[in-house]
């Protein structure tokens, strides 16, 4: 019988966590191992979650589509209703960005993207409350991109994969080896298989195993604003500044990547009210004139599990120590790509290799061999 053993019990360890109790070829135990079981400062509660296809690295396109459809599908596969929108993403892109936008529009059109380019004029045309101020080329997703209730959909992975069988234990690693996790409390964990899956602690992990992880916890300000005026619905829009926009309920989501020289590895959770005075509120009041009367109703912090190699997903097993499995570094798209990542381990635990979607590019072996997936649409 095969022993799992996950660090790590938000979306993508109980995604795993699931898929691996859920498969039939699986004859198992499986343990995730959660340091904090309120989930207050995880980052799969603290996301904005949302979900798109216009990626440029063709891998995070399908990783994604399988996670829209597996949203959708959530109601019958998890007993939840994850209340998914699907508005689309819209990236506007000024003259500098204009060559990227379009060569990233062909690989998603190449991919089966349902994905739409505008010039400015057709840009206002669809979106009158958008202004399209030094914008030349807009990219406007259609079709499979939106948002949801992601803290739901970490408790229903956790849910079910108990439900299945999967045992929960609320303590924090302390020790690591090839098979063998030691518990803050004292106890000893024996296991065929360890799945990395702690998010942005995921490098701290795998350093008590002496396993180099380029996986750190980099702080993201998330703003909730008001807007007096009642505009149609807007997709998630990313204007050139890095701001980020989208509707939530009768309110608006808002943040932005911090100024250079202000992402310092593992930032208390705080909120930076300067960002929003700074960064975001003068992009958004230029992007949408109705914006320039907004109003913070309440804010948050939260870490990405940020990969400083190449900002990618990391996934497969360590190429020495083969029961070790990594299962994280995406950069601020895990939420959204967590079933497909779950299903993933399960298959590579399961099954010995990947039996649906080969995610071989996100293995570990790409930084010792100096090749990096370069992601251009960051977000």
């Amino acid at each position: 019988m095969k022993t799992v053993v996950i660090v790590g019990g938000g979306a993508m360890g109980s995604s795993s966590a699931y898929h691996l109790t859920r498969d039939p070829g699986f004859d198992g135990a499986v343990t995730v191992i959660e340091r904090d079981p309120t989930y207050s400062t995880a980052s799969s509660s603290l996301s904005a979650s949302s979900i798109r296809q216009q990626f440029s690295t063709p891998l995070n396109i399908h990783l994604s589509r399988y996670g829209i459809g597996f949203l959708r599908r959530a109601p019958e596969l998890l007993g939840v209703d994850l209340g998914l929108n699907e508005p689309g993403y819209l990236f506007l892109a000024s003259a500098a960005g204009e060559a990227v936008l379009r060569a990233n529009n062909a690989v998603q059109r190449g991919e089966g993207c349902t994905v739409e380019l505008l010039d400015p004029a057709a840009l206002v045309a669809r979106f009158p409350s958008v202004s399209a101020e030094g914008i030349v080329l807009a990219s406007h997703g259609t079709a499979n991109e939106g948002w949801f209730d992601g803290p739901a959909l970490m408790q229903a992975f956790r849910r079910k994969a108990i439900e299945q069988g999967a045992k929960y234990v609320a303590d924090e690693v302390v020790g690591l080896s090839a098979n063998t996790v030691i518990l803050k409390s004292g106890a000893r964990l024996e296991a065929d298989t360890i799945v990395i899956a702690a998010g942005p602690q995921s490098g701290g992990v795998a350093a008590l195993a002496g396993i180099v992880l380029p996986v750190e916890p980099r702080r993201r300000s998330v703003f909730v604003f008001d807007c007096r005026e009642k505009l149609a619905l807007l997709p998630l829009t990313i204007d050139p500044s890095g701001v980020w926009f989208r509707p939530e309920g009768r309110f608006y989501l808002a943040g932005t990547s911090p100024a250079e020289g202000n992402d310092p590895p593992g930032a208390p959770l705080e909120v930076q009210h300067q960002e929003w005075d700074d960064l975001v509120w003068p992009a958004l009041a230029a992007r949408v004139p109705a914006f320039e009367a907004a109003k913070v109703v309440n804010s948050w912090a939260g870490h990405y599990e940020y990969n400083s190699f190449d900002q990618n997903g990391i996934v497969g097993r360590h190429p020495a120590l083969e029961s070790i499995v990594f299962a994280t570094g995406f950069s601020g798209h895990g939420i959204q790509q967590s079933p497909a990542v779950g299903r993933a381990v399960a298959e590579l635990v399961v099954h010995g290799s990947y039996r649906t979607l080969d995610l071989a590019p996100f293995a570990y072996e790409r930084f010792a061999a100096g090749r990096p997936i370069r992601e251009l649409n960051i977000v």
